[in-house]
């Protein structure tokens, strides 16, 4: 949730809070800094950053640790694999996006605050109607999102190009997905600010929304599962080759 003048020590409302932070992603190098660390999906180091953008290590760690004054980013120290004991050297300083969520609008509009109330009416325990009525909804929603990618993917796609298109529609909404091998995982909930409190109702509807948008796009060999594991959605993909 965002900041607000309450818990800030500043007295800096929520959306001073998040104009600050989006004004450090003004500087290109700071945002390839960041960009690079959330495609990776895990863990960087510095010298790894560095080594990715073609910067010293020095100017990757500055802009790393102003991201993570910002909450853009979070960080641990571990030692490299497979090096243990006295000898080992020191543990790394290694970061990973934060789930810090961050957005504007002028004028500001409150429509997680709406979700919530939504969300708290039909949960713990909605009627069956209610069920099939949000998964109905949230499945014409996927199918109207595999529309948008048929039209990224151009005439006559193939099955490769359609992929593509899909997953990168999918990153705009939200679900920042990560292929590995025929596997897709999602490693951001567009719904998470709601559904940390609300996981009954809404994923459900995440997952209803993957199945519509799977089977707009038309294309065999696709399955929808879900997987409660890591941070990310609980939706999954698996492609067959």
């Amino acid at each position: 949730m965002p900041v607000n003048e309450a818990n800030d020590p500043s007295g800096r409302t929520g959306f001073d809070r998040e104009i600050e932070r989006l004004a450090i992603l003004v500087d290109p190098t700071r945002r390839a800094v960041y960009r690079h660390v959330v495609e990776q999906g895990g863990y960087v180091s510095r010298e790894s950053a560095a080594a990715a953008l073609g910067i010293a290590r020095g100017l990757a760690a500055f802009h790393l640790d102003r991201l993570v004054e910002e909450d853009l980013l979070e960080f641990t120290y571990r030692r490299p694999e497979g090096r243990t004991g006295p000898g080992a050297g020191r543990p790394a300083k290694l970061y990973r996006r934060s789930p810090q969520q961050v957005s504007i609008s002028l004028p500001q509009r409150d429509y997680e605050l709406l979700a919530e109330l939504l969300a708290s009416a039909i949960d713990p325990d909605p009627p069956e109607a209610v069920r099939a009525r949000v998964a109905a909804v949230a499945r014409r929603g996927g199918a109207a999102l595999a529309e948008e990618a048929r039209r990224l993917a151009g005439r006559r796609p193939g099955r490769s190009r359609l992929v593509e298109a899909g997953l990168g529609v999918l990153g705009q909404h939200g679900f920042d997905p990560q292929a590995s091998g025929g596997d897709v995982a999602f490693r951001s909930c567009p719904f998470q600010a709601v559904a940390r409190a609300h996981r009954t109702v809404v994923c459900p509807i995440a997952h209803a929304l993957v199945e519509g948008f799977v089977e707009g796009l038309e294309l065999d060999g696709v399955a929808v599962g879900c997987s409660a594991s890591g941070p990310g959605c609980c939706v999954t993909l698996r492609l067959d080759s």
